[in-house]
């Protein structure tokens, strides 16, 4: 079945026209309308309130809807209706976009829209919510550019349908443009202008006011460069300059960072500020990205650490052996961590777009002011005038108040009382309808002196607005008054830092730490540090302190390893460039800067570190003690391949005492047993086994005895013996007694004999404490580090000790 046509069948009179038009000329003449209407209506600022027509229109509608700063807050959406309705012919999207903008403290310096709820987050990692799900007032700021506006200050034009009005600019009472900055694109052309100081603007404005000639380094005298909401640090200033003379310029913006201990065992890079714009996803995903495809290197772990307390933090682990300085040189060079600005200051002057300078933009701004200011005293001299007017006929009725009424009265209605007062009293139209509507009430004697004082002072403010009106020098100070009154309340201190150079660039040095000689050290409280010389440290100097007692001591490489040698009988490696360095000003032994033990190996409970030994295979090897008299040379081999090593088979309930890495092989090994005995033999008389061997007899101990020091001396050397006695079964709580003798006054006797006396018990002590031979001088300290005072040489080996008040817990030499 065929469908019947539906089209209307043009009428008998119809003439068909065709217009023959150019395509060429109707794409020009199209693109241009299309090219300025972007121009005007929607991407460039206006250089009087440095507003786009939609931000302008928010902050108007806002206004009018009365969501001043001490009102309540209202949903977003409601805003966001309300201004495309009425006045942005545009989606609600970029309208709400544009919102959420001038709410988020870190786009604008001095925020224009108060709001609540989630406004996103720097760098848009974390998306605003949805307009139905936030609110907003007016910040206390935008009152200042919405002030006065009822005031015949600005011009106003019918909306894009001819049912409302709405302003061409706001009044501005202080320069929006350079304080919150702007960006956006348009056809052919873009601007990109960053935000500034409040203070710092109006300090310049004003001195524009009073020295109109003034040159631009004067103006960057109060102006030395853009202040950024997110902080940062600004480096190199003179594409700054350029940008404030020709209008284009460009700058860098580094981020804030410190380097810190993050850990007990690395370095970190601890950013506080981004660029403007940078947020942290962005720079932690770059990152990530050149660790993956091995661009970067040094960077051992990344966290962001940000919380509304604290602000913005972000942690880079520096891996151990890379200098930070240098990796964070890296950084800036690959990462968002320094990003470039490029200056473009376009905006609408009298509708036309134009590239400005410094001086120009507050040109324009004080232009616009002083006409705000002159249409406003205008404005305000207008009314009282008329009420001036009101007052004075009002008091030419009071003065003779019976006749007036007697008038009112004998008149047939009011048009011609109207009349009659008029002819009377040589009234206006406007006088006489004010004296006819005003009550009786008013027309007392009080109400008459009231009166007078009104008309005096409405005098003395015409006046005062007159003489503003007549004299540029007084509209001038006006002017001035009232931005140093908003730099008074709303101005803050400066966030970024102007820098004239980045300095000497890290990277010039090497990224990684070189492989420099170094010395480890063991601290009595189980704290491992290095140095930064492999010169031993100095034995005194300096006030004692707590860990100030070493008791182990190796030469080392910065990025080399050494071994940890435990009672259990393991040799574990330990990463030198791992370990805490000390400071330079360290100048005596002194480990308070040192990291834990636990930090770098992971012990039983039972299970304790002895000594530090190098991993070279060329010495003359490791000589150990144990618990149970055993003595054994371990031949120095570690294979590389192997974290952990077995340096000796340990018979049940035995354990390592003591342990020292041999120099020279020309050593005594000293044993010193809890009955008081000491063996001194040369080392040579110790034949070296491998690691597997369990070793040989090395001290012969009396029934219940047991080894308590083990350790080797250099003969040659200044040598003493520590003793230290107390009761067997309450050692923790005994006072015990102490004795130093000279390491000389011992004999050697042969591998595995019993020895010789090493101190005599006193009356209540039954049991050798605490022993150690080694090297002048010797030190000790309590068992909380601190340090403790040692009792005179003694030359009788076989003398009893000093009494002491404390019981000492360890005893070491110099960290050689």
């Amino acid at each position: 079945m065929a469908r019947r046509s539906t089209k209307t069948p043009p009428p008998e009179d119809f003439e068909e026209r065709i217009l023959d038009i150019d395509v060429v000329d109707e794409m020009q003449g199209s693109f241009l309308e299309y090219a300025y209407s972007v121009i005007y209506s929607r991407a460039l600022p206006d250089a009087r309130d440095g507003m786009k027509p939609v931000h302008r229109r928010i902050v108007y509608q806002m206004n009018e809807m009365g969501l001043r700063p001490d009102r309540g807050y209202v949903k977003c959406a409601r805003v966001v209706g309300e201004v495309m309705g009425k006045l942005h012919p545009h989606g609600d999207a970029s309208i709400y976009d544009a919102l959420v903008r001038m709410a988020q403290p870190f786009s604008m310096r001095l925020p224009l829209v108060d709001g609540h709820g989630n406004f996103g987050s720097l760098g848009n990692d974390d998306p605003p919510a949805a307009m139905r799900y936030t609110e907003c007032r007016m910040a206390d700021a935008t009152s200042l550019m919405t002030e006065s506006i009822d005031e015949d200050t600005v011009d106003f034009t019918p909306n894009y349908d001819g049912q409302e009005r709405e302003p061409v600019a706001l009044p501005a009472a202080y320069p929006n443009l350079l304080v919150n900055g702007a960006s956006g694109i348009a056809v052919g052309m873009a601007t990109n202008m960053p935000p500034h100081n409040l203070g710092e603007v109006i300090a310049a404005a004003r001195h524009l006011i009073r020295h109109p000639g003034a040159d631009l380094d004067t103006l960057m005298r109060f102006i030395p460069g853009p202040d950024l909401p997110t902080g940062g640090r600004i480096v190199g200033l003179n594409g700054i300059r350029d940008a404030y003379e020709t209008g284009r310029g460009s700058f860098k913006i580094r981020a804030t960072v410190a380097v810190e201990n993050v850990t007990a065992r690395r370095k970190g890079l601890v950013v506080t500020e981004l660029p403007f714009t940078v947020g942290p996803e962005k720079v932690i995903a770059k990152i990530k990205d050149l660790v993956s495809a091995k661009k970067l290197q040094g960077i051992a772990d990344v966290k962001d650490l940000t919380d509304r307390q604290h602000g913005l933090r972000l942690v880079i682990e520096v891996k151990n052996g890379f200098i930070p300085e240098a990796v964070l040189e890296q950084l800036y060079k690959l990462t968002p961590m320094e990003e470039s600005f490029g200056i473009n200051n376009v905006a609408l002057v009298d509708g036309q777009p134009l590239t400005l300078g410094l001086k120009e933009l507050l040109e324009v701004y004080l232009d616009h002011r002083f006409n705000v200011v002159r249409r406003r005293s205008e404005f305000r001299r207008g009314k009282k005038r008329d009420r001036l007017h009101l007052v004075e006929g009002l008091l030419v009725a009071l003065l003779d108040i019976d006749e007036v009424i007697r008038l009112i009265r004998s008149s047939e209605n009011s048009a011609q009382a109207k009349e009659r007062l008029m002819d009377r009293f040589s009234l206006s139209e406007v006088q006489t309808q004010y004296i006819l509507d005003t009550p009786l009430r008013r027309l007392t004697k009080y109400d008459r002196i009231e009166l007078e004082g009104e008309r005096d002072k409405l005098n003395a403010e015409i006046q005062e607005l007159t003489e503003v009106l007549e004299s540029d020098a007084k509209l001038r100070r006006l002017v001035s008054s009232e931005l140093a009154a908003v730099a008074k309340k709303f101005g803050a201190d400066r966030r970024t830092v102007l820098l004239e150079s980045a300095g000497a660039p890290a990277a010039a040095a090497a990224l990684e730490v070189a492989d420099d000689p170094c010395r480890v050290l063991l601290s009595s409280t189980g704290l491992l540090a290095r140095t930064r010389t492999a010169e031993p440290l100095p034995a005194e100097g300096g006030r004692r302190a707590k860990h100030d007692v070493i008791i182990s001591a190796v030469p080392a490489t910065q990025r080399g390893e050494v071994g940890a040698v435990t009672s259990a009988g393991r040799l574990l490696r330990l990463s030198v460039i791992d370990l805490p360095q000390l400071p330079e000003t360290s100048a005596a032994p002194n480990l308070a800067g040192g990291a834990p033990l636990s930090e770098f190996l992971t012990l039983d409970a039972d299970e304790s570190v002895v000594c530090l030994t190098t991993l070279d295979e060329s010495s003359p090897g490791l000589a150990i003690g144990t618990l149970q008299g055993v003595v054994k040379r371990v031949v120095p081999d570690y294979p590389a391949n192997k974290e952990e090593l077995e340096v000796i088979a340990l018979k049940e309930g035995d354990r390592i005492v003591g342990a020292a890495e041999l120099r020279t092989g020309e050593e005594d090994l000293v044993f010193i047993t809890s009955d008081a005995q000491l063996l001194r033999y040369p080392a040579a008389q110790v034949r070296p086994q491998g690691r597997a061997a369990g070793g040989m007899a090395g001290i012969k101990l009396a029934h219940d005895a047991r080894v308590i020091s083990f350790t080797a001396v250099d003969p040659a050397a200044d040598a003493v013996v520590f003793t230290c006695a107390g009761s067997q079964g309450t050692l923790d709580d005994t006072i015990t007694s102490a004795k130093l003798t000279p390491f000389d006054q011992y004999p050697r006797k042969g591998r595995a004999t019993g020895g010789v006396r090493c101190q005599r018990f006193l009356k209540g002590e039954d049991v050798l404490v605490l022993a150690w031979a080694g090297a002048t001088p010797a030190r000790a300290a309590l068992k909380n580090g601190s340090p403790a005072e040692l009792p005179e040489p003694d030359p009788r080996r076989d003398g009893s000790g000093t009494p002491l008040p404390k019981q000492i817990a360890v005893a070491a030499g110099p960290a050689t």
